[in-house]
């Protein structure tokens, strides 16, 4: 999967991030490790810009549907903060 041109320049500007992808390899990096580093790593006015980029409600879906290895890469108070955040401010999907 390619990443559009506002996220390859989003991953850019917040290179450091990403601090343990190859720099060869940060251009294509999927959402789910971009989701991962900016809430774990990230600054508010990086998570802004990610909630742009990748509207809340995607990245509220991705977030809740993390497999138990991946809920263990985010640090505990960070993923209990974005599991309530989520619930209370991203849109519920129902099939």
């Amino acid at each position: 999967m390619e990443n559009s041109e506002e996220i390859k320049q989003f991953i850019k500007e917040h290179s450091a991030l990403f601090w343990y992808i190859p720099e060869e390899k940060k251009e294509n990096i999927s959402n789910e490790l971009i989701i991962e580093s900016v809430l774990n790593y990230g600054q508010l006015d990086d998570i802004k810009k990610l909630f742009k980029l990748i509207d809340i409600n995607t990245v509220s879906l991705i977030f809740n549907n993390l497999k138990e290895r991946q809920k263990m890469n985010y640090y505990p108070e960070i993923y209990n903060y974005f599991k309530l955040y989520f619930n209370k401010y991203a849109q519920k999907h129902t099939k």
